[in-house]
């Protein structure tokens, strides 16, 4: 008889200070989840730990039972009836039976009363199924628990940011349960957990700490010592106990692997704590950056110069309509330039109802409080022409998340003369060129661009740049993480505390 997979993605990465609230349909990016046929429908043949999972299932002639997919842009907690909605067709799966569950999962999932969102789901399907075998793979930005450890059976994460490799993730946690169901492995999983409170600015392998600890997991996996190696930089924007740098390492518990991933697993937390305080982000003046991205771009016409809005930005949690930033472009006169995306839902309907090719004034943005760090919504007023109007519909061409139809809701550009503003009702984080093709922009002929984005903007922005600038504007998503009203932490953790 072929096994019987159920292969489900319930993603969220959870910002405990944002404004922004988590409704059932903020899973499918504002589309709502997927269920059944439309789960697989929605993933398979993408960049995606799914997609992986899928694709392991299809060439064992296995069945495919895919409950649930349901991922959200980061916001606030999500409520225990919008989780029970989420988990409870993956549950009904379980309990009809199967050989193995494969899960496609964040790590950094907060509800209103539970702050181990990823700890419940797999604890949940290990009551109903006590020997099942259940594979994870978890976002880079995982606030690690031991419940979620204690109760899967192997475990592995993405190794880059922007998170190019998540099918390669999905591959490895898959192919390791398919060995363990074959009888050909035994795995056994080390982990541990730092108190550090790494801020995501410093997290990109290619220019922070993360990248030799990486480089150290890969050569561990490729010597055979262990099969998947792990390294979890945290959310930091998520305030619970779990919250803190984390590593965690799978072995062969037939090949002395349980010595080798615990051995492994110790030197990646120590590597990362010793280099600590590379870990804390330092930003100039915002000032300063867009005075600085201006001289670039007039001294080295050619390719664009970036600036990067990182303070707000959906992609962990912000609003997308603090117009700090683009104020500051205006003010410092910066010349062809096009930013992308602003959140404001009014904005896009003033633009349609005026039309393409007419002229409006309005007040762009600044549409959200931000109570839990004192901050007011600030629009800001801009006047110039209707560009374009689209549906906001794209598939993602680059190398993140390739494949995936996006939905920024109805989207129009206005054009203010010095800048071209795309604007949208939905979020939507900048990685991949489609935010501004769609809309019948070249940014790659543009002087400056401006992105509401931190890293992932690298995807697809990077390759197109003469030069970037990353600027300190305002937000829930600031890297000073003194800003935040730390409560749940697990105390003393460092920078916020002398360690």
């Amino acid at each position: 008889m072929p096994r019987r997979y159920v292969i489900a993605l319930i993603k969220h990465e959870t910002n405990t200070f944002s404004p922004v609230a988590t409704n059932l349909s903020s899973f499918g990016h504002g589309n709502g989840p997927a269920f059944g046929a439309a789960a697989r429908a929605r993933f398979e043949n993408t960049n995606t730990p799914m997609a992986a999972y899928l694709d392991i299932a299809r060439r064992e002639a296995a069945e495919i039972v895919t409950p649930v997919a349901a991922e959200s842009w980061p916001s606030n907690k999500a409520s225990r009836a919008t989780f029970e909605t989420l988990l409870a067709p993956l549950e009904d799966a379980v309990r009809a039976g199967c050989d193995a569950v494969m899960l496609d999962l964040h790590g950094a999932m907060v509800i209103e009363d539970c702050d181990d969102a990823e700890g419940e789901i797999v604890k949940r399907i290990r009551r109903i199924a006590p020997h099942l075998p259940i594979a994870v793979t978890l976002d880079y930005h995982t606030n690690l628990s031991g419940d979620l450890v204690d109760n899967a059976t192997v475990i592995t994460g993405y190794k880059t940011y922007p998170h190019v490799d998540m099918y390669e993730a999905g591959m490895q946690a898959g192919g390791i349960l398919k060995g363990a169901l074959d009888g050909a492995i035994e795995p056994v999983m080390a982990w541990g957990w730092k108190p550090l409170l790494a801020s995501v600015m410093r997290h990109a392998p290619e220019d922070g700490p993360s990248g030799d600890i990486l480089a150290f997991a890969r050569r561990m996996e490729a010597d055979g010592n262990v099969l998947a190696a792990t390294l979890l930089p945290s959310f930091p924007h998520a305030d619970t106990r779990y919250t803190g740098l984390s590593a965690i390492v799978v072995g062969d518990a037939r090949h002395g692997g349980r010595e080798h991933a615990r051995m492994a697993c110790n030197h990646m937390l120590n590597m990362a704590w010793e280099r600590r305080a590379e870990y804390v982000f330092h930003a100039p003046p915002l000032r300063e950056s867009v005075a600085a991205a201006k001289a670039f771009g007039l001294a080295h016409p050619g390719a664009p110069v970036l600036l990067i809005d990182h303070c707000d930005n959906c992609g962990s949690g912000g609003a997308q309509d603090v117009m700090t930033v683009v104020a500051e472009i205006l003010e410092q006169q910066l010349d062809d330039v096009a930013i992308a995306p602003i959140r404001d839902a009014q904005g896009v309907a003033t633009m349609i109802d005026a039309g393409a090719g007419q002229n409006v004034r309005l007040k762009l943005g600044g549409r959200t409080d931000m109570p839990s760090i004192g901050l007011a919504g600030k629009p800001l007023e801009v006047e110039g022409r209707v560009l374009a109007i689209t549906d906001g519909e794209f598939v993602v061409t680059g190398p993140m998340y390739t494949g995936v139809r996006m939905h920024l809701g109805r989207t129009a550009v206005l054009d203010t003369g010095q800048v071209q503003i795309v604007v949208t009702e939905r979020p939507h984080e900048p990685f991949d060129l489609g935010v501004f093709t769609h809309a019948g922009i070249d940014p790659r002929k543009k002087r400056y661009i401006m992105l509401k984005s931190r890293i992932h903007y690298r995807a697809g922005f990077k390759g197109i740049a003469s030069h970037i600038v990353e600027c300190a504007g305002e937000g829930v998503t600031n890297a000073d993480l003194s800003v935040y009203p730390y409560r749940n932490l697990t105390r003393p953790i460092y920078p916020l505390d002398s360690m």
